[in-house]
C-alpha cells in the first residue's frame, strides 16, 4: 500500500485552467466579433469537448483550476473532476500559484478554448518532461498553449515579466527558464476572435479531430 500511494503523489497531472463557462465571463474579444452568446457558447462546448478528450483514462490525474474562486463549486463543470482555485491576479499569477499548489510529481496545464487538443498532446507533453525541465505547446500567435514544468522547475520564477497576450508571451517565458532543458511540442491555434473561430470553424465542436490538426 505504501508503494501505490507513493506512485500516486509522484503521478503526472494534467491541469486545466478555465473560468466559469458564463455569458460575458469567458471570450470578451471573440464576443466582440460574434456576439455574447455565441462566444460564451463555444468556449461551453470546446471545454466540454477538451474535458471528453483528455480527462479520460488513468495515464494522469486531470484537474479543473477554475476562476472566479467561486465557481470552485459550480455544477457546470464535471462532478467527477477534482477542482481547484485560481486565486488573484494575472495570469503569470494564477499560472505560478497552480504549480506551486499541484500535487508533486510533474504537471502539465492547458486552457479550454484550444479546438485541436488531443490526449496524445498530453501524452506527448509528458514524455517530453522525463528528459527535460520544461515543456511548451507553442501557439501561431507567439503564446503557448500548453506549459508543462518538472518538478525541479516549478519554484523557479518561470512566469515573471511575462508580456501576456502579444507575441513575446512564449519567448519571454522561455527566457526566465536560461540554462533549462526546454521541448516543445505541436504548435496549435487558439480562437480569440472571428477571425480565428471562422479558420478553424471546421474542428470546433468536434468530438475527434483530424489527425493532421
Amino acid at each position: 500500500m505504501k508503494g501505490k500511494a507513493g506512485a500516486l503523489r509522484f503521478a503526472p497531472r494534467l491541469v486545466v485552467m478555465t473560468k466559469e463557462p458564463l455569458a460575458g465571463r469567458v471570450k470578451t474579444r471573440l464576443a466582440r466579433d460574434v456576439g455574447t452568446m455565441s462566444a460564451t457558447g463555444f468556449f461551453r462546448t470546446n471545454l466540454a469537448l477538451t474535458l471528453q478528450r483528455v480527462a479520460t483514462g488513468t495515464r494522469w490525474q486531470t484537474i479543473l483550476a477554475v476562476a472566479p474562486d467561486a465557481a470552485v463549486a459550480s455544477p457546470i463543470f464535471p462532478a467527477a473532476l477534482v477542482r481547484m482555485k485560481q486565486g488573484p491576479g494575472d495570469l503569470g499569477q494564477r499560472l505560478h500559484r497552480v504549480f506551486a499548489a499541484a500535487p508533486a510529481g510533474p504537471v502539465v496545464v492547458i486552457g479550454g478554448d484550444i479546438p485541436a487538443i488531443r490526449a496524445s498532446d498530453i501524452a506527448s507533453a509528458f514524455a517530453a518532461l522525463r528528459g527535460a525541465d520544461a515543456v511548451f505547446g507553442p501557439a501561431s500567435d507567439g503564446g503557448y498553449w500548453l506549459i508543462g514544468l518538472a518538478p525541479r522547475t516549478r519554484h523557479l520564477p518561470v512566469f515573471d515579466k511575462v508580456r501576456w497576450s502579444s507575441a513575446a508571451a512564449l519567448s519571454d517565458t522561455r527566457a526566465n527558464l536560461a540554462g533549462r532543458k526546454v521541448r516543445e511540442i505541436a504548435c496549435k491555434h487558439d480562437v480569440d476572435d472571428g477571425a480565428d473561430l471562422a479558420r478553424l470553424s471546421h474542428i470546433c465542436g468536434r468530438l475527434i479531430c483530424p489527425a493532421d490538426i
